[in-house]
């Protein structure tokens, strides 16, 4: 591999990683979930049943998983008095993580044997602390050059949950039963819309 096509392909690694960061101006906003919007993610659901329905929530890659399953929470209670309920009963509950590795080479980098011995090279394996153990071949480098390699994992998560909506008061004795007007007034300090979006419901 020539100087010419490490730079290339040094760029294109960098092309990728920023196309992964465009929708990632800021965290994810409590929002509807459209296409489009200047910030990615948001909420959506889908009614399965006259009082059953399965709500969403995806966040970016600045977004949080904390934040993301308190705001499909909140949803969750939203669309229950949306529907004209007082609670709602979480049947099951999932949160998924994507997590994608960049490896940002140095372009430049030029080794002091020359280019043209890149693959005499030796293979190394390394440990990296959360990736476990790495293999760097003759044309990524080894551990003597992992200087001049950057390692960057962006994550994003989606939580999705299954609730049937009720009227009356909330049953004590089910842990899995919440008020949704508690709900949405321990929520609210900590909900962050567009600019320009709207209060939360009460």
């Amino acid at each position: 591999m020539n100087d010419r096509q490490k730079m290339g392909g040094g760029l294109a690694i960098l092309t990728a990683f920023a196309l992964a960061l465009a929708g990632c101006v800021s965290a994810t906003p409590y929002q509807p979930d459209i296409p489009g919007q200047r910030v990615s993610g948001g909420y959506s659901e889908t009614q399965l049943a006259d009082n059953r329905f399965r709500v969403s929530f995806s966040g970016n890659c600045l977004t949080s998983r904390d934040r993301v399953e308190g705001y499909l929470m909140y949803r969750a209670a939203e669309l229950t008095l949306e529907q004209g309920y007082d609670w709602f009963l979480i049947l099951d509950r999932l949160t998924e993580r994507e997590a994608r590795t960049y490896v940002h080479p140095d372009p430049l980098y030029r080794p002091w044997f020359g280019s043209e011995y890149v693959y005499w090279r030796p293979h190394w394996r390394y440990y990296r602390e959360g990736l476990g153990w790495r293999t760097w071949h003759p044309e990524r480098g080894n551990p003597f050059w992992t200087e001049r390699v950057r390692v960057s994992t962006i994550e994003e998560f989606e939580a999705h949950a299954e609730i049937t909506t009720h009227t009356g008061p909330a049953p004590a004795d089910e842990e899995r039963a919440f008020d949704a007007r508690r709900v949405i007034a321990d929520l609210e300090p900590s909900i962050e819309r567009p600019a320009g979006g709207g209060g939360g419901m009460c």
